[in-house]
């Protein structure tokens, strides 16, 4: 299977999925704070879907997945499920928001400092946002996912980091999780090459600790063996013909929705 190459039609519906995606993000971040719980959070974004972006939450009930959203807490590093567990102050959440809307899907996360940042989990958080990036200003029609991988795997490593393996970015549009897969580690020169219509996330995966990670029993959780904090930021994105768009922009991102070359 290769990139489904979007029409003009498709594209301006995935323009409006991840809009309505990065709107969610945008809405939970007051509601973050010391003493609410996932599960909270979580009702908050579902009712806002449905009711006000008359929208679909992707997660529900997505392979069995309970909840709307994913809510990874500190060493949780991707698929937390939200429960009523209180945050408290330092704690770093990822929250990760997968719309559907027409039937196309826009998918996104960012890092949560709940009341008083961790300094080290602010850093890590950091880093990998810098990671993303710089991996978002390299896309263009002719590069190559390896040479992504490489220079994600490479930034964050440079901090003494380490890249989380087993699981990766993805094509995305009519289906939640398409071809290609995104390795946010790899070497230069390897792997599919972009081309101009392909929609795809970039969701690096950084550990501050070593990269070796565990799945809990729940089937879903994912947490870093040594229990050491990982941090998560994801964007939905469009290869235009000479560079790339963001699709699930916020007002918080320092990054420009479109980047030419």
């Amino acid at each position: 299977m290769s990139a489904i190459i979007k029409t003009p039609e498709e594209i301006e519906k995935m323009r409006v999925a991840g809009r309505l995606a990065a709107d969610v993000l945008e809405m939970i971040g007051p509601h973050v704070v010391p003493g609410i719980t996932t599960d909270e959070l979580n009702t908050i974004c579902h009712d806002y879907i449905v009711n006000v972006q008359q929208a679909i939450p992707a997660p529900l009930n997505y392979h069995g997945f309970p909840k709307s959203v994913c809510t990874s807490v500190n060493h949780v590093i991707c698929h937390g499920i939200p429960n009523d567990k209180a945050l408290k102050d330092g704690d770093s959440v990822n929250i990760d928001v997968t719309v559907i809307k027409d039937g196309y899907h826009g998918d996104t996360s960012k890092m949560f400092h709940v009341g008083t940042p961790n300094i080290q989990g602010k850093r890590l958080a950091e880093v990998t946002q810098e990671s993303l990036y710089l991996a978002i200003k390299m896309v263009k029609p002719g590069v190559r996912l390896g040479d992504i991988g490489e220079a994600i795997q490479k930034y964050a490593e440079g901090f003494n980091y380490s890249i989380v393996r087993e699981y990766c970015g993805h094509g995305i549009g009519a289906g939640f999780h398409e071809e290609p897969q995104i390795m946010h580690y790899g070497k230069a020169g390897t792997g599919e090459a972009l081309k101009a219509g392909m929609c795809l996330t970039i969701e690096p995966m950084v550990n501050a600790g070593k990269r070796q990670c565990k799945l809990l029993k729940d089937d879903w959780t994912v947490v870093t063996r040594d229990r050491s904090l990982s941090a998560q930021w994801e964007h939905t994105l469009l290869v235009t013909e000479n560079g790339v768009e963001i699709l699930t922009l916020r007002s918080d991102d320092t990054i420009d929705r479109i980047i030419e070359h």
